[in-house]
């Protein structure tokens, strides 16, 4: 067991070294590019941070893991819901927000974590049909951001040169193998400490799994409100909540139908989506979020924990 878990930690360092290298690449190739910043904080920043669930996501699916696909990305939602921006509030002590962007921007949100619950009370899983509904989705999204983008400004020089782009493109392609493999490893390895420690793969998956791929977002989040980029913190987050609940999910459904069950996955559905409107709320009523607010939304990630392993240590039938 011992040995499955320094594994497992392994694994989840390499994974999110990996996001977070695929992040830097991108946006210098994309400042390379004279992308506007706009599209480098709100596609590439959410859609290459989500890379981690993506994989292990895809790998769960292919070994037949629905549990660790569900559990990944909820576990994952809720952590970007919650102390993934409640953190970077703390730290700045309350953070500006454009509230008419990103007021639009939570109501996609609310939306794509609500469809795959939607699919789930419609039949017992999400069928691969429900899994192109999920991708239609995400391209919707991704179609919006993408209009959105090209009214945004171009990014002010000074740009890496071709040079330095082409490395950058090379950190991509290797840091995307790596991503590959850990992910391969990840998935394995949880499975493995579920049966050592006598407890469901949803539970290793709800937690250490959804931290490890979660913390390019978090890194990422933090690194920009902290050098004044507020919004695209917050954007962040938001787009990595809805990429996961759409695409990631959509991509799994795909290769394999994923069956819901388990009263630890309905309170963390519960919790996902309760988060997503306690986020929204907080965004509407001004054009701030305090520290109070960062205080609230990491408390409430606190809670989850204990509530989940609460449950997990329930006896059956209790």
């Amino acid at each position: 067991m011992a040995t499955d878990l320094l594994v497992l930690a392994g694994a989840i360092a390499v994974l999110a070294a990996s996001g977070a290298a695929i992040v830097r690449s991108l946006a210098r190739v994309a400042s390379f590019l004279r992308i506007s910043e706009y599209f480098v904080g709100f596609v590439i920043l959410s859609f290459a941070t989500s890379l981690p669930e993506m994989f292990v996501g895809i790998n769960s699916a292919l070994l037949g893991r629905p549990q660790i696909v569900l559990g990944n990305v909820f576990g994952a939602n809720i952590a970007n819901l919650t102390y993934i921006i409640g953190l970077p509030v703390l730290l700045a002590g309350g953070i500006k927000i454009r509230s008419d962007r990103t007021v639009k921007d939570s109501g996609w949100m609310v939306g794509a974590v609500v469809l795959p619950l939607v699919l789930l009370l419609l039949g017992p899983k999400i069928a691969r049909l429900e899994g192109i509904v999920l991708l239609a989705a995400f391209a919707a999204y991704a179609v919006r951001l993408v209009r959105r983008g090209r009214s945004a400004s171009i990014k002010a020089c000074p740009c890496p040169g071709p040079r330095e782009a082409a490395v950058a493109a090379l950190i991509f392609v290797a840091a995307l193998v790596a991503l590959y493999f850990s992910a391969d490893i990840v998935v394995a390895r949880a499975v493995r400490l579920a049966a050592d420690l006598g407890v469901p793969p949803l539970v290793i998956s709800l937690f250490m799994v959804s931290f490890g791929t979660s913390l390019p977002e978090l890194v990422s989040s933090v690194s920009a409100v902290l050098r004044g980029h507020t919004e695209m913190g917050v954007g962040n987050a938001i787009g990595s909540v809805v990429v996961n609940a759409t695409a990631v999910l959509g991509v799994s459904a795909v290769i394999r139908p994923l069956a819901a069950n388990g009263t630890l996955l309905i309170v963390a559905a519960a919790v996902m989506v309760f988060a997503a409107i306690l986020l929204t709320a907080l965004v509407e009523k001004g054009d701030r979020l305090s520290w109070l607010d960062g205080a609230t939304l990491v408390l409430l990630y606190l809670l989850f924990l204990a509530g989940e392993f609460y449950l997990q240590g329930r006896p059956p039938g209790a």
